[in-house]
């Protein structure tokens, strides 16, 4: 960390399972031989690992999109990206907004369809980055349990297997989060982006960032000069203990309010919204993440 507490969460060299933009992985431990595994279909990465964790041997995962540089948002889908979500025996999507695309294409398939927004309560025009929330991974974890039991009932006693080693995971990621909870004590933050906004709800954080902002940031406009300087006028007063930084959307606006926080030594956390390819799971990016925030706090 230098003298800015600037913890880089950051695009590494891609490594292991996720390697290209339709990598397919399977686990070789449990459910069974990758022969005649029940074929799934991720649209984001965050989730296709999730699904490996926790099927095993007896899945095969493909996630359409799986690098940072990449935003779901805006993403084209290939007429292949079509194919595998209609052809999957289960399909993950993000919904609430976030992967329209692949929501609309699996509309249209025979696929057994897990949302994890819709899981999570979350509704369009919420905050469609519900992975960066526990209760909802815990959920959607849940819930990819049961559609593969439900599709390979013979497999039950090794998928509930997977699960509780997974739940271990999450469970030392829960300890991570309690332990820098009460650390934080409530301690105001802002943000460029409300990506990490549920995160930073389970740490405690209280989110301090200008409405106006806020609100032209959520609907994809531009905020308004008023907006902006009392986003940097706030970080240059030291209002807040820390700015969180979505550096997959750096923009010349991003750059004026980081120099702002610079220059009253407020810790900066960065942080993509996908899921960069040095983490193997969802669980490690979460955990990293928490360690980066316990470090800025």
């Amino acid at each position: 960390m230098n003298r800015y507490a600037r913890i880089a969460i950051a695009v590494l060299a891609s490594v292991g399972l996720l390697t290209s933009a339709s990598a397919c992985g399977t686990s070789q431990n449990g459910a069974g031989s990758a022969h005649g595994a029940i074929s799934v279909v991720s649209s984001i990465n965050q989730w296709g690992t999730l699904a490996e964790q926790l099927g095993g041997s007896g899945v095969r995962v493909t996630s359409i999109i799986n690098s940072t540089n990449v935003d779901a948002h805006d993403y084209e889908p290939t007429t292949s990206d079509i194919a595998k979500l209609q052809k999957a025996r289960i399909v993950i999507v993000n919904g609430a907004g976030y992967d329209s695309w692949a929501v609309k294409a699996a509309q249209s398939a025979k696929s057994q369809v897990i949302n994890a927004a819709e899981i999570g309560g979350v509704k369009d025009g919420g905050n469609p980055h519900v992975w960066f929330s526990a209760a909802v991974r815990k959920a959607v974890a849940q819930a990819i349990t049961r559609a593969y039991e439900g599709t390979r009932p013979d497999g039950k006693a090794d998928f509930d297997k997977l699960n509780q080693q997974w739940r271990s995971k999450e469970d030392e990621v829960a300890r991570k989060i309690t332990e820098t909870k009460r650390k934080a004590d409530g301690e105001a933050y802002a943000a460029t982006e409300s990506v990490a906004e549920y995160l930073a709800g389970d740490l405690g954080l209280k989110d301090a960032t200008p409405t106006g902002y806020m609100r032209a940031t959520a609907n994809e406009s531009e905020p308004t000069p008023t907006d902006i300087k009392q986003f940097t006028d706030m970080l240059e007063a030291g209002k807040v203990g820390l700015l969180v930084v979505n550096i997959q959307e750096e923009t010349e606006l991003t750059g004026k309010i980081v120099t702002a926080a610079k220059s009253s030594n407020i810790p900066i956390v960065e942080l993509t919204e996908q899921m960069p390819e040095q983490y193997d799971s969802l669980t490690d990016w979460m955990a990293a993440l928490v360690d980066a925030f316990s470090q800025a706090i």
